[in-house]
């Protein structure tokens, strides 16, 4: 019996859904993505790690730190030459008068570089979510290209869909149709779950050289609460990811001078140390090594490391999500090994997890601590409304450091070229500035070591989640994509 026309056409839509699924989730990538950048050396003391904290006393007082957007203040008012800044997020939004006014606050130091000097080239490349995708005029970016600024919304069908069951569908039938501000409106292009994830900003510094704070933290006033970690780095190893930062905006629309954001001559000349000998200076200071990583070579960086440790070594990471399966694999197997390794992760209470309280990161961690039978460590992290946002790996022995941060979760949406994100690597002496204050950081929240009694996390025991249902449906969202982690 042959198969009706009406049943030949639904055949061959299912075909065509699934063959744009297929290779829109494969296709190659678009020019300057999945960077990693030759290794180069700096000296120690120029490269520092800012946290943010928020944390709360037993009596739920509040206990803030913050110097991330001090140091990316500092770096957009010293910059004579450019300014080339890519945030996931950026706007007032709805804050309370709790929060930090930090979109204001960089917006205005933007708006006054640029009138104090016209000829300074300033770029800001940021997710269309922003404006809705098309749909509606951010204040703060119509301020600032009112002034000259550049202002780049990146192309996000360029990238590789994470969600190809729905992204399949959008891209053959529903996308091409539904215009900004559309029937399907602003979640219909939401459900793409794909985003430029980078935070960061890089200029010149004013003195022949080029400097670039990287981290997990966005100017959105509404989260300027979160707890995030950021690093502040100079040098070659910036080069690479600028001439990222370059091709994102080109392949999104731009046509401006790339010229106008080359790095000086001195910051050009400066030689990089692919093999990673000499880590000190003639004077004998410690040196760091330093390496720019984006997007898949983010999870290729980490898993080298993490598959070479050895019993003794130590693994302590501090990450808002923790769900990609080789991470997990990867993290087992150092256990069994007989590498330390200790987690803080953020429990999922926030408002905006409402119905999906916990997952992924409750019942992910409950598998990590029950297949290494107690031998990795897990904390959580005491949120209060805000959220436990930090991305950060350090792997260490007694002599020397390795650790990474930026804008990466450890999921399969931010280490599998799927959203576009930025890290950095830092290897240094575990003596040196920047590996104790990073160590130091990790073990005050670790051991909630500080005065007037801040509770910064609490026994993993308060929010395991042993519960199969609730680990299958975090597997099944990640693996099909179905998921905004």
């Amino acid at each position: 019996m042959k198969p009706s026309g009406g049943r030949l056409a639904l055949i061959g839509v299912v075909a065509a859904w699934m063959g744009v699924g297929a290779w829109q989730a494969a296709k190659p990538l678009p020019p300057g993505l999945h960077v990693a950048s030759p290794t180069c050396t700096a000296p120690d003391g120029e490269v520092a790690f800012i946290p943010d904290v928020t944390a709360a006393d037993a009596f739920g007082r509040a206990a803030v730190s913050q110097g991330i957007f001090a140091a990316v203040l500092e770096v957009v008012r010293g910059a004579r030459r450019f300014i080339l800044l890519d945030y996931a997020l950026f706007g007032a939004g709805e804050a309370s008068a709790a929060q930090q006014r930090i979109a204001a606050a960089l917006t205005d130091a933007l708006l006054e570089r640029r009138r104090s000097d016209p000829q300074l080239a300033v770029l800001m490349i940021t997710d269309p979510v922003n404006e809705q995708y098309g749909a509606v005029r951010s204040p703060e970016l119509g301020l600032l290209r009112a002034a000259g600024v550049e202002v780049v919304l990146t192309d996000l069908d360029r990238l590789r869909d994470s969600n190809p069951v729905y992204s399949g569908l959008w891209r053959l039938a529903l996308g091409w149709w539904d215009p900004p501000g559309g029937p399907l409106g602003f979640e219909g292009r939401r459900l793409n779950f794909k985003s430029d994830g980078r935070r960061l900003v890089i200029a010149d510094d004013g003195r022949g050289g080029i400097v670039g704070i990287i981290g997990s933290a966005t100017p959105l006033d509404g989260e300027s609460g979160w707890s995030n970690v950021a690093a502040r780095v100079a040098g070659a190893a910036l080069h690479s990811l600028l001439e990222s930062e370059l091709a994102v905006a080109r392949f999104s629309g731009w046509h401006g001078r790339s010229e106008a954001f080359e790095p000086p001559l001195a910051a050009a000349s400066q030689a990089a140390d692919a093999d990673g000998s000499g880590t000190r200076d003639e004077a004998g200071a410690s040196r760091a090594r330093v390496q720019l990583l984006t997007e898949g070579a983010i999870r290729e960086a980490l898993l080298a490391r993490v598959d070479a440790t050895q019993r003794g070594d130590s693994i302590d990471i501090a990450v808002f999500h923790l769900t990609e399966r080789n991470v997990i694999e990867s993290l087992l197997a150092a256990a069994r090994r007989g590498a330390s390794v200790r987690l803080i992760l953020d429990p999922g209470v926030a408002p905006a997890d409402a119905g999906t309280a916990g997952i992924p990161n409750r019942a992910e961690a409950s598998e990590l601590v029950a297949r290494s039978g107690g031998a990795i460590r897990v904390r959580w992290y005491r949120t209060h409304g805000e959220r436990f946002h930090d991305a950060l790996v350090m792997i260490y022995d007694g002599a020397r450091l390795w650790l990474m941060l930026g804008s990466a979760q450890l999921t399969r949406r931010s280490m599998d070229d799927y959203n576009l994100e930025a890290d950095v690597a830092i290897e240094v002496g575990r003596g040196g500035e920047l590996a104790q204050q990073s160590l130091n950081y990790f073990d005050t929240l670790w051991a909630n070591r500080a005065a007037l009694g801040i509770e910064y996390t609490t026994d993993f025991a308060v929010f395991a989640d042993p519960a199969q249902t609730d680990y299958w449906l975090g597997r099944l969202m990640e693996g099909t994509g179905l998921s905004s982690f």
